[in-house]
């Protein structure tokens, strides 16, 4: 029979006379249980290295633009930001709760906000697949739980967690069961969700392209959707778009596009979509054979079943399996990478080997052929899922490992609050809570990475940024009015340094603080 089949809407059993309660079903237990552990793993990642730690440079760009945007500073006009400014509204309210706690502890309200966000999506995981069954529910919510790289973005404010996030959200709301909903409302909604997902980070088009592909045939609710689409990511974009809109474009469109540098290998990436934390030191023929037998089992599982069946996959299937595919192959496509990217791969992925799966264990003629085949698939994906689960868990215990907590009283003691403070790393000073000043005129950067592509078309300091005038004169600036500068070990990667540029600050500034990974400067008298 076909994977579809359920008995009870919404994959609910009804409560047993003298039994458990409907909402106590075996499905819902797993959900439960997944969740907890997701939950776990999750702030144990966050406090190993502590709350207040220096892990990433990508969060405080991100923060930092909602510190701003509270401050009444605008993304596009007033700093470069090369992200839809999804995540700058998301973290508005710890932002604006900075203003009480400082930014150091509103910044860690926001990591905690975003573990909260990737624990939610093992929720939404397994409600998707919620109606196929209890292995397509262990699958997909043990899946979601461990995975690496979902539960390394879960560590700061990525984009990754919320993308996710509103993803799963938005395909709950679109999918009735295996079908897509009838209900226009629905759609409006689940594409509002998309939308929103889109103002966090682009590729959020992926899943939509799918869904109206998926649609395409009823035109009417292809428009429903695509107009819930338009809305929640219009709602989200066009306030901010509207004031600077060429500021926009360059930052979100030519930059990204356009980015160049040196392409990070494929294995690496294929290794990290694997989801095993040492597939990465694995060698390059053993990464492509786990890889392959992947894609193997999942095609394989869908031909076999519709072959005995007769009956093809449903809307679902096809949204996942295509997602995935299209995911992982926009993962593999740019010359930059990030080890976090591959956590938008986990939905798409584990939705894809759980219906397989799913479809497997619910096919009368393979179960006819060999009564105990259901029974002994389950047993197996049991055991994998644990094996998968504490591979998780020992990779997680790793990662913390290599973490240690950020310099905050140094940094308190060499440069006085509210100063004017320029770096390029803006987390070492929002989690010193110096990254606020009173000083007229200090600049708003917030990403120097980010201002380097934007304003040279894609060019970083490594591939020529700094020959770019407007880049050149960006950066003259903001060292002109700076009073103190916070400079990492790698700050060659985001400043775009001229000579002239490298003299001012040898004339202007003196070392005042030198802590190996960061040094800091102040302003001669």
């Amino acid at each position: 029979m076909h994977g579809a089949r359920h008995r009870y809407p919404a994959g609910q059993s009804p409560a047993e006379p003298g039994g458990s309660p409907a909402w106590l079903s075996p499905a819902n237990v797993i959900i439960a249980v997944a969740t907890l552990l997701a939950l776990a793993l999750r702030i144990y990642r966050l406090t190993r290295p502590g709350l207040l730690a220096v892990t990433q440079y990508d969060d405080g760009p991100y923060f930092g633009s909602a510190v701003r945007l509270v401050h009444g500073s605008l993304p596009y006009r007033d700093f470069v930001l090369v992200q839809p400014p999804g995540i700058t509204l998301l973290m508005s309210p710890a932002g604006l709760l900075s203003n009480l706690t400082g930014t150091a502890w509103g910044m860690a309200i926001g990591r905690l906000l975003t573990a909260l966000a990737s624990t939610a999506g093992v929720v939404l995981a397994g409600l998707l697949v919620r109606h196929r069954g209890l292995l397509a529910v262990a699958v997909s919510c043990a899946i979601a739980a461990v995975y690496p790289a979902s539960v390394g973005a879960a560590h700061t404010v990525l984009l990754e967690p919320w993308l996710v996030l509103f993803c799963l959200a938005g395909a709950v709301a679109v999918f009735d069961g295996d079908k897509l909903a009838t209900s226009t409302r629905r759609l409006a909604w689940g594409g509002a969700a998309f939308g929103f997902a889109g103002s966090v980070k682009t590729w959020a088009i992926v899943p939509v392209i799918v869904l109206l592909v998926l649609l395409a045939p009823q035109i009417r609710r292809a428009a429903v959707f695509a107009a819930g689409v338009v809305a929640g990511f219009a709602v989200a974009v066009l306030p901010l778009a509207a004031l600077a809109p060429r500021s926009f474009y360059d930052s979100i469109v030519r930059a990204q596009l356009a980015r160049t540098g040196t392409r990070a290998p494929v294995w690496h990436r294929v290794g990290d979509m694997i989801g095993i934390p040492a597939a990465r030191s694995w060698a390059h023929g053993t990464v492509l054979l786990v890889a392959v037998i992947i894609v193997v089992f999942v095609v394989g599982a869908y031909a076999l079943t519709w072959y005995r069946s007769r009956r093809g996959p449903a809307a679902l299937d096809w949204f996942a399996a295509a997602a995935a595919a299209l995911v992982v192959a926009m993962v593999l496509w740019p010359p930059f990478y990030g080890t976090h990217y591959t956590a938008f791969v986990m939905p798409f992925l584990g939705l894809a080997l759980a219906l397989a799966i799913s479809r497997l264990a619910a096919d009368d003629g393979l179960r006819g052929a060999r009564p105990a085949a259901g029974r002994w698939l389950g047993w197996l994906v049991a055991g994998l899922a644990g094996l998968t689960v504490l591979a998780g868990v020992i990779g997680q215990a790793a990662a913390v490992a290599k973490v240690r907590p950020g310099p905050a009283a140094a940094i308190q003691r060499v440069i006085p609050a509210r100063a004017c403070v320029l770096s390029d790393q803006v987390s070492y000073l929002l989690l010193a809570n110096r990254f606020v000043s009173s000083t007229p005129g200090c600049p708003a950067m917030v990403d120097g990475l980010g201002t380097d592509l934007a304003l040279s078309n894609g060019l970083s300091p490594a591939t020529g940024a700094a020959r770019v005038p407007a880049v050149a004169a960006a950066w003259r600036q903001a060292f002109s009015h700076a009073q103190y500068l916070l400079l990492s070990a790698k700050n060659a990667l985001r400043v775009a340094w001229t000579p002239a540029l490298r003299a001012y600050v040898q004339a202007n500034f003196h070392r005042v603080l030198n802590a190996g990974s960061y040094s800091v400067y102040a302003r001669r008298r």
